[in-house]
């Protein structure tokens, strides 16, 4: 797959963006546990069909922060996977504010809670990472675990990444970027290398904290990420 276009005009914003989070998250405590539970996307008319169920891994990007109930991302990507005659059922298991080390804890659970196997996962941290500037040879390592995990189970995996900003530095911002093509290579999973790529930056497709994508912005994602879920899907047949 084509590598993405860096974030260019949004990097500023961006960058801005992460550096208010910082601080806010040094000040602020710690924030409470937050419940393991999937919760099924809002049902729309499904073709028929076999039916393919799909998880979908991730942080606020997932869980739709910000947005009404039945404006995330799983719910955007699977009104389209239908709109294309695929009975996809994808559970919605975002969760605002998790790491990768999170996520690494919830990850079989969730898997476990699943009415069966999946016959996909959708895997979306890191975002949260950067936000806490945490190493990005333990992001590695987290999401090596999920994906040793998917593999143990014999699901295949789509990669949604994430960036860093380059006022992390050079070094940081290499060895994260380079987290999910690596992995992606590794276990043979498809990429799509920024999750944010063509909304971060376009006020129009942000929300105020210029981090959340609005519903316009979560469209716009799903338009470019649902051909390749469906890509993903055919390649698991």
């Amino acid at each position: 797959m084509r590598r993405w276009p860096l974030y260019g005009g949004g990097l500023a914003l961006l960058q801005a963006a992460l550096l208010s989070a910082c601080d806010r998250a040094a000040e602020a405590p710690a924030p409470a546990p937050i419940t393991n539970a999937v919760a099924p996307v809002v049902e729309a008319p499904a073709p028929s069909g076999p039916e393919r169920l799909i998880l979908a891994f991730g942080d606020s990007l997932y869980a739709g922060y910000g947005l009404d109930r039945g404006q995330s991302l799983p719910e955007a990507v699977q009104a389209r996977l239908r709109r294309d005659g695929i009975n996809a059922k994808i559970v919605n298991a975002g969760v605002s504010g998790d790491t990768s080390a999170a996520g690494r804890q919830r990850f079989a659970f969730a898997l476990d809670n699943m009415a069966r196997k999946p016959d996909l996962v959708l895997i979306g941290l890191g975002g949260n990472d950067v936000l806490r500037q945490i190493s990005p040879a333990e992001t590695r390592m987290n999401m090596t675990a999920m994906l040793d995990e998917a593999k143990r189970r014999g699901i295949p995996v789509v990669l949604t990444g994430m960036m860093a900003p380059p006022n992390l530095g050079p070094d940081f911002s290499s060895q994260f970027n380079a987290i999910w093509p690596d992995l992606a290579k590794r276990y043979d999973a498809t990429l799509y290398p920024f999750i944010l790529d063509g909304v971060i930056g376009n006020a129009q497709l942000m929300q105020a904290d210029h981090i959340h994508p609005n519903q316009t912005g979560v469209n716009k994602i799903a338009d470019r990420v649902a051909p390749i879920v469906e890509t993903a899907l055919k390649k698991a047949e």
